[in-house]
């Protein structure tokens, strides 16, 4: 396997600021988990021993429920199933975690991605668990804890393609499809910019075509090779989950970068959120450090474990 395209110039420690990739436009509501009634929790989690008071842990605690905005068209990250009523997948299920060592129930919102990862929330949810990369631009309004999985990011073409092989010459000027805003439109725009990490931009003069989620630019793609796409940036998970439901697409190359993925909380929430910050990078770390994130790595992602840095 050729060396990735991205290089880890210094780690990343200590508590991130999150954003990503996907946009949901779709509104959703539920509630799952099994934290606790309001005012109650139980015993062993966060809000049965914290001491913070007049704060937002405090009021998510007294609430009995944790708000969470994630991406309903992202699987295997997350997917809303209107038959069911609920949301599934590795975000869903890390969320869902972490209410439960919260000792709170779990309540869910679906805003489009820009309105996300700008901040402001104004109290509309508590926390954002969508697979959102650190960019530096995001931390300057977004508190995030350490990462919590790391995907590479790949290039997609429709399966019958045979002229995009070589990703540093054969996609220069070609039309590329991404999540608009996102770090793959970044990526293209030469732009991305991570602390502790370094970039190769490898593809020259893109012409980019932004969209409101992967997967519609995906299902762009699917439609003929160059028909309206040559290509998409994407997650290697959200592409082998579309290449495997039997859509015309296939990834080439060697990923072009390396993501590191976290939990995002608003800067300008009224109430204080440093200990809400605090205990889900806690809760984040003891995480990896039990295997609870391995596992539910393994599950969704076809026995691989996304949670070790590369």
């Amino acid at each position: 396997m050729r060396k990735p395209l991205v290089v880890l110039a210094a780690s990343l420690g200590g508590v991130l600021l999150v954003a990503g990739c996907g946009d949901a436009e779709t509104s959703g509501g539920g509630s799952g988990g099994s934290g606790g009634s309001e005012g109650s929790a139980a015993e062993g989690t966060v809000c049965a021993t914290t001491d913070a008071a007049d704060d937002l842990l405090a009021q998510i605690c007294d609430k009995g429920v944790l708000t969470v905005s994630t991406d309903p068209a992202y699987p295997p990250q997350s997917k809303y199933v209107p038959k069911d009523d609920k949301y599934v997948g590795f975000d869903i299920d890390v969320a869902t975690e972490i209410a439960n060592r919260l000792g709170v129930d779990i309540a869910w919102e679906a805003p489009s991605w820009d309105v996300i990862t700008a901040g402001g929330w104004n109290g509309r949810w508590d926390m954002s668990v969508g697979s959102m990369t650190p960019t530096n631009d995001r931390q300057k309004v977004l508190d995030f804890t350490e990462p919590y999985y790391f995907t590479p990011a790949v290039v997609v073409v429709h399966e019958d393609n045979t002229s995009i092989q070589d990703l540093e010459t054969d996609l220069d000027g070609g039309d590329v499809g991404v999540c608009s805003g996102c770090t793959y439109d970044q990526f293209l725009q030469k732009s991305l910019d991570i602390k502790g990490f370094d970039f190769d931009f490898v593809i020259d003069d893109a012409v980019i075509k932004g969209y409101d989620t992967d997967t519609t630019a995906l299902q762009d793609l699917a439609i003929g090779d160059g028909t309206r796409l040559d290509a998409v940036i994407t997650s290697s998970t959200t592409a082998q989950g579309y290449a495997d439901e039997g859509n015309a697409v296939k990834v080439v190359g060697d990923p072009v970068f390396y993501e590191p993925l976290g939990v995002a909380m608003d800067k300008s929430s009224e109430l204080d959120g440093a200990s809400l910050v605090e205990a889900a990078d806690k809760i984040v770390r003891d995480m990896h450090e039990d295997g609870t994130l391995t596992e539910f790595s393994e599950q969704w992602y076809d026995g691989v474990d996304l949670t070790v840095q590369q």
